[in-house]
């Protein structure tokens, strides 16, 4: 019971970050008026892929601190949801779209590095993981084609 009240209190913390990073950072007019990439998704489409990556992501996050003792995978974990909560402040309140790709890019290999040392450590969090990766590449090539159409 204490396991699953701590992974109770794990999705709730990580859920409220990221709803409070939305909250604080809404896409505004300066977004709206920005060329998009025709593969660029509609807008009500962020919220629910979020909130089940947040899910997925504090599951994972979880698991790692919970059930293992490698430092190093809970300083990636800690490291990835630092940058993915400063890429939309740096994109939708600075207005950076350059800066947020460098963000990206670099939470992309965090992502990847978590998933490589979790492998062999935590599977099922490895594998957690997964569709946040492909999400964040797929942001990334969004990101990419906002800084050169703009």
């Amino acid at each position: 019971m204490k396991n699953r009240s701590s992974l109770f209190l794990f999705i709730i913390a990580v859920l409220a970050a990221g709803l409070a990073i939305g909250y604080l950072t809404p896409p505004d007019e300066w977004y709206a008026s920005l060329d998009k990439p025709w593969f660029n998704p509609p807008g009500w489409l962020f919220a629910p892929v979020w909130s089940i990556l947040y899910v997925l992501i504090a599951t994972a996050g979880w698991r790692v601190f919970t059930f293992t003792r490698d430092v190093g995978l809970k300083v990636l974990w800690a490291g990835q949801m630092a940058l993915n909560f400063l890429w939309s402040p740096a994109f939708f309140a600075a207005h950076n779209p350059g800066l947020a790709l460098a963000i990206i890019v670099i939470l992309l290999i965090a992502i990847l590095a978590f998933i490589l040392r979790a492998w062999n450590r935590d599977r099922t969090a490895s594998i957690l993981f997964l569709p946040y990766a492909a999400w964040v590449a797929f942001a990334t090539m969004l990101n990419l084609a906002i800084v050169q159409l703009n």
